[in-house]
C-alpha cells in the first residue's frame, strides 16, 4: 500500500512539474500568434487584403532576382471617383475589393500583388514571352467584368494596365519597371486594351518611381 501511495505522490509531483512547465510555455504561444496576426496585418491592406507597399516591394524584388520570365503589371481603376461620388463610398469599397480579387485570381499565389494606395495596383508575376498578349488580354476581360454591390445593384467598371518585362526594358529593377509600366498604362488609358512598355516608357520623367504628373507623385513617398 506504501509502495502505491508513493508512486502516486511521484506521479502527482510530475504532473505538477509539467503543468508549471507548460504554463509560460503556454502563454509564449500565445504572444506568438499574436504577434504573427499583428505583422500579417501591418502586412496587408485592411480593404483588399492585398500586401501593402513594403510588402509588396520585398516580395517583388525577390521575384525579380530569382526568375527570369517575369513582368511588372500596374493597374489603375477608370473613372473611380465618379463611382464614389455616384454611388458612395461603400460602392467604391466594393469596386477595389473585387479589383483586388480578380488581380489574386488572375496572378496566382506565387505573385506578389499589391496595393499602392487609393485605386493603384501592381503585380509582380512569371510571365513567359509567349504568354504574355493572351494572360495581359484575360486580365483586362477580368477587370472589365461588371461588380454586383449588395443591394443588387450593378455596376459597369475598367481598369487601364501597362506591364513591362526585363527583357525589353534592359533592367531587373522594379523601380525602373515599374516606371515603365506605369507610362505604359497612361499610353493605353481609358482604351480598354493593355499595353506592354518599351524602352522609350523607361526614360519617361518620375517622382519615386511613379510617372511624374500623375495625381499624387509630389507627395507618393520613398520609391518602390
Amino acid at each position: 500500500m506504501d509502495s502505491v501511495l508513493r508512486a502516486q505522490a511521484r506521479f502527482g509531483q510530475r504532473a505538477l512539474l509539467l503543468t508549471t512547465a507548460a504554463v509560460p510555455l503556454t502563454g509564449w504561444a500565445v504572444h506568438a500568434i499574436a504577434l504573427h496576426k499583428k505583422i500579417a496585418a501591418n502586412r496587408r491592406d485592411p480593404l483588399t487584403g492585398l500586401l501593402r507597399r513594403d510588402a509588396y516591394t520585398a516580395r517583388a524584388r525577390r521575384l525579380l532576382a530569382r526568375h527570369g520570365d517575369v513582368a511588372v503589371v500596374m493597374v489603375d481603376a477608370d473613372r473611380f471617383k465618379e463611382v464614389n461620388d455616384r454611388l458612395g463610398h461603400a460602392a467604391g469599397d466594393t469596386v477595389l475589393a473585387s479589383v483586388a480579387a480578380r488581380l489574386t485570381a488572375w496572378a496566382g499565389p506565387r505573385a506578389a500583388v499589391g496595393r499602392l494606395g487609393g485605386d493603384e495596383f501592381a503585380v509582380v508575376l512569371e510571365l513567359p514571352a509567349a504568354r504574355r498578349a493572351v494572360r495581359l488580354e484575360q486580365l483586362v476581360r477580368m477587370l472589365h467584368t461588371p461588380v454586383t454591390l449588395d443591394d443588387g445593384q450593378v455596376v459597369n467598371i475598367a481598369a487601364s494596365v501597362g506591364a513591362a518585362t526585363p527583357d525589353v526594358i534592359g533592367a531587373r529593377d522594379l523601380t525602373r519597371l515599374q516606371r515603365a509600366a506605369d507610362a505604359a498604362l497612361y499610353d493605353g488609358k481609358h482604351s480598354g486594351r493593355a499595353v506592354l512598355a518599351t524602352t522609350a516608357h523607361a526614360t519617361v520623367p518620375s517622382v519615386n518611381g511613379r510617372r511624374a504628373g500623375r495625381p499624387g507623385t509630389a507627395v507618393w513617398g520613398r520609391a518602390a
